[in-house]
């Protein structure tokens, strides 16, 4: 009944944030995992031991208009299907929860870009479909049973004039709806991934970029529901992280490879752990 994360992961768009893909179709797939061995109450001291893990393979095709429009502004749109697998286990009474397969899916169908030659900036409205499975009296859900509406944005500055020094950052809001069979409605939310990334070449045709990430989240509203405890409502969660990553573009710079690595820190009324992240994407 504790609601402990929003439905975006943390993380996924932390560097490249405003950046968008050139005209065409392109695929992204990123790995994600987060891995927590503590749950911190209110003031962040630790209430129970034990694991939590969430492993997300997020699969993404991206359409990218080669026209512009309102003030030279790019529209794309995207889909997002995932499969993913979570495990629950606690140091005192053992395995709780766990399950895998097919979770929900993502969909951008509006998003704007705008980009300058000391910006890239986009704004997209989205919702996450509960296409993953459900039910209230099972253990080993992969869904969350709730539609979600989310608007985000992605800004990319350059501080340099090659474009290679680059301070990035990503905001979203969550809208929750109600819950299917249980009439608990989640808190809304907002989440911010960050960065500041340096490019270099390498050989004739290979850029390695690297930097410093990090992410936050903050629950805004009350959780509600027939179910919900006075106590389970007040609580609201925040989540901290700060890591790295490194970034490879490849000949004929259609195809990159990246990795970020984030550690949790002074979190509140959720679990604390570190995520790890590997990406890859390709322009048709």
């Amino acid at each position: 009944m504790a609601q402990v994360r929003g439905v975006y992961p943390l993380g996924m768009s932390a560097t490249n944030s405003g950046v968008t893909p050139e005209s065409g179709f392109s695929y992204a797939n990123q790995f994600l995992t987060y891995s927590r061995s503590q749950l911190k109450d209110a003031d962040g001291a630790t209430q129970v031991t034990g694991k939590n893990s969430v492993v997300m393979d997020m699969n993404s095709l991206v359409w990218v208009s080669s026209k512009q429009f309102l003030a030279g502004a790019k529209i794309s749109l995207s889909a997002t299907l995932p499969v993913a697998r979570n495990s629950l286990t606690s140091d005192v009474t053992g395995p709780i929860s766990g399950g895998s397969g097919f979770a929900d899916s993502y969909y951008q169908p509006f998003i704007l870009a705008w980009e300058t030659k000391s910006a890239a900036i986009r704004t997209a409205y989205g919702f996450l479909a509960p296409t993953g499975s459900f039910d209230a009296a099972a253990n080993d859900n992969v869904g969350s049973g709730y539609w979600t509406h989310v608007v985000s944005s992605g800004q990319t500055f350059f501080l340099t004039s090659d474009k290679a020094t680059a301070v990035s950052a990503f905001q979203m809001y969550e809208w929750h709806t109600t819950q299917n069979s249980t009439n608990i409605h989640p808190g809304q939310n907002l989440d911010l991934d960050y960065s500041i990334t340096h490019t270099v070449p390498v050989g004739k045709d290979v850029r390695v970029q690297v930097g410093l990430v990090g992410y936050g989240a903050w629950q805004t509203t009350e959780k509600t529901g027939p179910s919900v405890t006075a106590q389970q409502s007040s609580d609201r969660y925040m989540v901290n992280a700060v890591g790295f990553s490194s970034n490879v573009v490849l000949p004929p710079q259609k195809v990159s490879v990246g990795f970020k690595y984030f550690q949790e820190f002074s979190n509140r009324s959720t679990f604390q752990g570190h995520s790890i992240q590997i990406s890859g994407s390709i322009k048709f």
